[in-house]
């Protein structure tokens, strides 16, 4: 579903991803992992072109992503990626069941009525069905991202990217967000994750990734992963989360 070759990516002279080769499998989860400024965020941002590529190739169900191409490909191209991010970047004017059902309008000509009957369903989807009304500042910062994760699906993306969706979040609404999450795993969604929360790793990705100075250092199941990693560099990594 997802393929990177030979990625690279640089802020002036300062490389952050140093040649990056991996690939996602359809209805496959990933959680990406990694001490701060290992370039994880920019790696996952990569995918659906909010940040550019220095060199190498990035496909996604069968697109390539960063070839040159007009703005109105490209918009159509990242419809077919949800993304969801550290903040929820809800539109404050409008209610929640507008913020998920305003894309599907404006940027695939659904009729109104069939998009807002679709947004219903997915507030109910993410739990907030009473809340549809509601706008983002009545909203707990949990309900806020569960809207956001809504808004993504609206699209009807084959693949949803998560970046850090909770480390904005208090404790105790984190575990809300992640049921979520975990139910569009069960459902087979195709997911790539930027996350802390080791406990959605251990129970819900495929596969980890750990990234540090912009190299996947070690890719493995979970199992594998927290119980017998391969490198110093995660075995600090991990050692340093558990205390």
């Amino acid at each position: 579903m997802i393929a990177l070759a030979g990625v690279h990516k640089s802020y002036g002279s300062y490389e952050v991803l140093k040649g990056i080769d991996a690939e996602v499998a359809r209805g496959e989860v990933v959680v990406i992992c990694g001490p701060s400024g290992s370039g994880k965020s920019t790696l996952i941002r990569t995918v659906n072109r909010l940040e550019e590529i220095g060199s190498g190739s990035i496909t996604c169900d069968g697109n390539n992503i960063h070839q040159p191409m007009p703005a109105k490909e490209l918009n159509r191209l990242r419809s077919r990626i949800g993304f969801v991010f550290q903040s929820f970047n809800l539109f404050p004017h409008l209610s929640a069941i507008d913020n998920i059902a305003m894309s599907p309008i404006r940027v695939k000509d659904i009729q109104r009525d069939v998009a807002y009957a679709k947004a219903t369903k997915l507030l109910e989807r993410v739990g907030l069905a009473e809340k549809a009304n509601a706008y983002p500042a009545q909203l707990s910062g949990g309900q806020q991202q569960r809207v956001a994760i809504a808004r993504a699906l609206a699209m009807e993306p084959p693949v949803m990217l998560f970046d850090e969706p909770t480390s904005a979040l208090d404790p105790e609404m984190v575990g809300e967000v992640l049921s979520v999450m975990k139910g569009l795993a069960a459902d087979g969604m195709t997911m790539m994750c930027v996350t802390h929360e080791m406990g959605f790793a251990r129970d819900v990705a495929d596969r980890v990734w750990f990234i540090d100075q912009g190299q996947i250092v070690e890719s493995a199941p979970p199992e594998e992963f927290f119980s017998r990693p391969q490198t110093a560099r995660a075995q600090r990594f991990l050692s340093e989360l558990r205390h």
